[in-house]
């Protein structure tokens, strides 16, 4: 039993599924807001809910369009549900902002464990302290500062930043737009080659001392930290 319930906001325009998830998370012990569409979804932000989930095709604004809206505002997990399995709507979930993707008609237990596993790593994220350790890398937030085993890699500031970034969000999609806007502070468009070369800068950095790569690239979408 949680001490606390942990809110989680559903957003679906189909009312049997709708009610089927209330049901099934208000007896997993979580407190349940509900939406129909995408505009009741801004409505309800003001709730903190600790995880999202948004079906796709929602009449007044879709899932992806609610998603790009709220991301900046909102740190918790987004999950998506979602008829659709072609490659190209997968890729504009995760570049709007998404964490998961789960396929209907989807099993409720898995989608009840893929929620869970989202909330335990944000809990973990919340308790870990300065350093995260990755195999032997370690990052150290405080201080600024990367090393590898006892041996300091020197980044420069922008190369810190990006690991920084996706080392915090180990597994989650950053397309090079968003990569170079967070890194740099403002808006505006990217220049790919810029992010590209900062990328293969730091694995050639890392590379210097272990073939893992932490780095990965998903290619049409951008990079997102493995280790």
């Amino acid at each position: 039993m949680r001490e606390k319930k942990q809110k989680i906001l559903i957003a679906d325009d189909e009312q049997g599924i709708l009610s089927l998830l209330k049901d099934y998370f208000e007896m997993q012990d979580y407190q349940v807001i509900e939406a129909v569409n995408g505009i009741e979804v801004l409505g309800k932000l003001s709730q903190k809910p600790d995880v999202i989930i948004l079906d796709v095709n929602m009449p007044l604004l879709d899932g992806f369009e609610v998603c790009e809206r709220i991301r900046a505002h909102v740190s918790c997990p987004i999950l998506f549900l979602t008829a659709k399995v072609e490659e190209a709507d997968c890729i504009k979930g995760f570049v709007s902002g998404g964490d998961d993707y789960i396929l209907k008609p989807f099993s409720i237990d898995e989608l009840g464990a893929r929620v869970e596993a989202h909330l335990r790593r944000e809990s973990r994220k919340k308790t870990e302290g300065a350093v995260k350790l990755f195999d032997r890398l370690a990052v150290h937030y405080e201080e600024k500062s990367v090393y590898y085993g006892e041996q300091p890699i020197a980044f420069t500031k922008t190369e810190y930043r990006i690991v920084e970034l996706l080392s915090l969000h180990s597994g989650q999609v950053f397309s090079k737009e968003q990569l170079y806007e967070k890194v740099r502070g403002f808006d505006r468009d990217a220049d790919s080659g810029i992010v590209t070369e900062h990328i293969r800068r730091i694995r050639g950095k890392i590379g210097k001392h272990t073939d893992q790569m932490y780095i990965e690239t998903v290619w049409g979408v951008g990079y997102r930290w493995i280790g």
